[in-house]
């Protein structure tokens, strides 16, 4: 059975459903990076064993951000930065989830309602941390953003990922107390406050337009409703505490570039149908992970859901906040003091050949038959034909 990916999917089908649906621009350029991924269309160049044993041809990557098989050169850079200025702290990993009744009106407002979104979690979690009752001190926060579900349906939500403590006005280091970040109803009852204030906001001043099928005072309704907690549930989840947060970081990275779904998922597509791996939703941080699902859709149906998530151009789906800022860098070293931690160092950035360095004899650039480094025999030219493929050469 031949191997199912996003790339053989898309050059299968999208240029059909292309010609029957009007796509933004960035939509389609991103579909096309996709299909034209490792292919002679965008050149590359060919390496070959200085003895003669092999040959290999290696086509240039689209680099975008939505490419599933892009995202880890880029994925690994973004995460050695994070790393380096991770406090020695405690963090917690917290997740806020808009109610699906508001999926209409980020459909047709997607720019405006990713920002209001990340302004509402980070105006809740640092308000309620200022108050002495529960830190009384600034944290620091990473926030990704993810706009889809395991079954790539619209499912907005923030990831953060926010520090143990904070610095105080004072200048000191003030750690969580009793090990809990805060109490999950309050932040879910600050947060449902402050979203729907910005929501009216932005309403009144006409920076967010209604979906055609939401009438001005079925808008006013839903906000309503939106606002009476026994009738609508806002989703927060406050995760358990973690001692460092690399593995909460690291995870982030996974979900930084690549878009909603991984080729790793894929099972079968016969031209008609596509299907893929899901799961259900741990409810609980302790239970045991939920076992994947199998779930099959017309392939026209699972393009619209994958092409529902290619970011637009100038988004940002990860910001930071507080003390993992930019523009907070010296409140950040004071912090790193009090914790008795170095000056923060900048990584150096690491090119792919660095990173696959510990594979040792198994590195792509080596001969597997006399181990000296392949040398480059040959560029190919952007929308160059494929050179032909001879014994002992083959296509990486």
């Amino acid at each position: 059975m031949a191997l199912v990916t996003l790339q053989t999917i898309f050059q299968d089908a999208f240029p059909a459903y292309e010609q029957r649906h009007a796509l933004p621009a960035h939509v389609r350029r991103a579909a096309h990076a996709l299909m034209q991924y490792r292919t002679a269309a965008l050149g590359g160049h060919i390496q070959a064993c200085p003895d003669g044993h092999v040959s290999r041809v290696w086509y240039n990557a689209c680099r975008h951000r939505s490419g599933p098989q892009c995202a880890y050169l880029q994925a690994d850079r973004w995460l050695a930065r994070q790393r380096a200025r991770l406090l020695a702290c405690a963090h917690y990993h917290v997740i806020f989830t808009l109610p699906h009744a508001l999926t209409p009106l980020w459909l047709a407002n997607v720019p405006v309602m990713s920002t209001l979104l990340f302004q509402a979690v980070r105006e809740t979690l640092f308000d309620v941390l200022a108050d002495a009752t529960y830190l009384g001190a600034q944290p620091g926060m990473i926030a990704a953003l993810h706009t889809w579900s395991q079954t790539l349906v619209r499912h907005p939500h923030v990831h953060g990922l926010v520090t143990g403590g904070g610095g105080t006005p004072e200048g000191h280091w003030q750690a969580i107390r009793n090990g809990c970040l805060l109490p999950a109803r309050v932040v879910m009852a600050v947060f449902r406050g402050k979203m729907l204030a910005a929501l009216r906001q932005a309403w009144a001043r006409g920076t967010v337009a209604l979906p055609a099928s939401l009438r001005p005072q079925q808008w006013l309704n839903l906000l309503n409703r939106l606002g009476h907690p026994r009738k609508t549930r806002w989703n927060v989840r406050i995760m358990e505490r973690y001692r460092h947060g690399a593995g909460v970081v690291t995870s982030l990275a996974r979900y930084l570039r690549g878009g909603p779904l991984k080729n790793a998922r894929l099972v079968a597509y016969d031209g008609a149908g596509v299907t893929f791996t899901s799961r259900a939703r741990q409810e609980e941080a302790d239970a045991a992970p939920a076992s994947p699902q199998r779930m099959t859709l017309p392939v026209a149906d699972f393009l619209q859901r994958w092409l529902l998530h290619v970011p637009g151009p100038q988004t940002h789906v990860v910001r930071c906040y507080g003390l993992y800022q930019h523009t907070h860098a010296k409140t950040l070293a004071v912090c790193r003091t009090a914790l008795g931690q170095a000056p923060m160092e900048v990584p150096v950035c690491r090119d792919w050949q660095t990173l696959c360095a510990p594979r040792g004899e198994a590195h792509p650039e080596r001969c597997p038959a006399c181990g000296p480094r392949l040398v480059c025999t040959g560029v190919i030219p952007r929308g160059g034909a494929p050179p032909p493929v001879r014994a002992g050469e083959r296509a990486a």
